[in-house]
């Protein structure tokens, strides 16, 4: 058999939470400098859940509204894979909570389970989906991911880099956004950055710094092995290089992380290219050529350097990317994704097509990979993944803002309900989105039952 034509991302669905919190007033309600969180993280305001929603619910309401939307039966599904971080039980997995949209419909032939390590669990899942489709196992159906995360921090300075959401993609062949294939570079390590070794906890333990170091590390050795296998698929064209992307999306911790991974790809081509030809593309950059690649992670004269330098490069190929993370924060395994509906839903159909963009995704303790999609030259078929997208600018205005001082004490609710059996959630319903699924009881068994918001 012939492989799968253009196999990718056929559609994508993006479903945030119906509440938010303004990080200019956070700021204030937390005693931090002013811009601390607006400047510094380049945040403007987090979403988040009350003890109403959940990583079961999230999920839920994203695959719904992508079947729904999209008019997808639930028999063209063939393989289902959920990629997340947010534990709440350590046997039964979301997925298997899924399947209440589909054994109703007599689909129960339904490959693929959960995947998780930190936020890279999504990317993982739709490796694992593209390669089925493009495997002897496929049987002619499509698949579907689904990132989803609830990100909340104990109070602190880590706590406005939350965040929640859920992603749902469907992968197939003849898509409008094709995985490249053969252009896939992974770098997996060891590292105690950032995990959660409480169980009991929704609050991970972070180590700041190290964290920083090694998402940049990570995207280091990503990304010069993507040019290596870049290079080798076309050893006659002229460079492998930023250059090469016409925009370049990021997992984004924090907006500010971002802009600063945009110039380090700067970097890199910096010390990949032969020192005789640094001059005529870096000129004024000679004081850095003593030093080594890894030692600049920390090193502030190189960081304003390149970012200054790249300035320009990153407002055209990546800025547009971060407005929803702007407005949302950090959704773990669906901030990748985010950032790829963020930029498509910033340009027209006619301005996209054919575009090559390059994606990092990276998960503390850790795993990375760094690929990249071409967008299809159907303009038409592009417009139509674009139409099923143009709600969710209007459903970020239509959240509902809550005061600090609420939504902290939404936080220690959701604190105190943690892992509680029995519970009646306290969290108001009327403020979800219409067609949200929401968490209506846990049993004393810890069986969660749930209900839909009408559309």
């Amino acid at each position: 058999m012939a492989w799968p034509e253009n196999v990718g991302i056929l559609a994508i669905e993006l479903f945030f939470p119906s509440f938010y919190v303004d990080q200019t007033e956070l700021e204030a309600f937390d005693g931090a400098s002013t811009g601390k969180y607006t400047v510094g993280l380049g945040q403007k305001k987090m979403g988040f859940c009350t003890d109403r929603e959940d990583i079961n619910s999230l999920c839920m309401t994203a695959v719904s509204n992508l079947m729904e939307r999209h008019q997808i039966p639930p028999s063209r599904i063939g393989r289902l894979e959920v990629g997340t971080e947010t534990i709440i039980d350590k046997s039964k997995s979301v997925k298997s909570v899924l399947m209440q949209l589909f054994t109703p419909h007599g689909v129960t032939d339904l490959e693929g389970l959960d995947t998780t390590n930190a936020c890279y669990g999504g990317t993982a899942a739709l490796f694992n989906a593209v390669n089925w489709v493009e495997s002897s196992s496929w049987n002619g159906r499509l698949a579907l991911v689904v990132c989803g995360d609830i990100a909340v921090y104990a109070k602190g300075p880590a706590r406005p880099t939350g965040g929640a959401g859920a992603v749902a993609m469907l992968v197939g062949p003849n898509a409008p956004l094709v995985m490249d294939r053969g252009l896939r570079a992974t770098y997996m390590k060891h590292a105690y950055d950032f995990y959660k070794p409480d169980l009991s906890s929704e609050y991970p333990t972070v180590d700041g710094k190290l964290s920083i170091q090694c998402y940049l590390n990570a995207l280091d050795n990503c990304y010069q092995l993507y040019c290596e296998k870049a290079r080798a698929q076309a050893p006659a064209a002229d460079s492998v290089g930023l250059d090469a992307f016409d925009a370049v999306v990021f997992h984004t911790p924090f907006c500010k992380l971002v802009q600063k991974s945009l110039a380090r790809i700067g970097v890199n081509d910096y010390f990949m290219m032969p020192p005789s030809k640094r001059p005529a593309r870096f000129p004024g950059f000679e004081k850095f050529e003593q030093l080594a690649l890894e030692d600049t992670y920390f090193d502030k004269d190189v960081e304003k350097a390149f970012m200054t330098y790249y300035d320009e490069a990153f407002k055209a190929k990546t800025a547009k990317s971060l407005h929803i993370a702007s407005q949302v924060g950090n959704m773990y395994t669906p901030s990748l994704y985010t950032g790829l509906i963020s930029y498509l839903i910033s340009e027209s159909a006619k301005n996209l097509v054919g575009k090559k963009v390059a994606l990092f995704s990276y998960g503390s303790g850790l795993a990375s990979s760094m690929y990249s999609i071409t967008v299809t030259k159907d303009v038409d078929q592009l417009q139509q993944m674009l139409d099923k997208l143009m709600h969710i600018m209007p459903t970020l205005e239509r959240r509902q803002k809550v005061a600090p001082k609420e939504f902290s004490e939404i936080l220690e609710i959701r604190e105190h309900n943690n892992h509680k059996a029995p519970l009646e959630p306290s969290g108001p319903i009327d403020g979800l989105f219409p067609g949200t699924y929401y968490l209506k009881s846990v049993d004393h068994m810890h069986r969660r039952l749930y209900d839909r918001v009408p559309k």
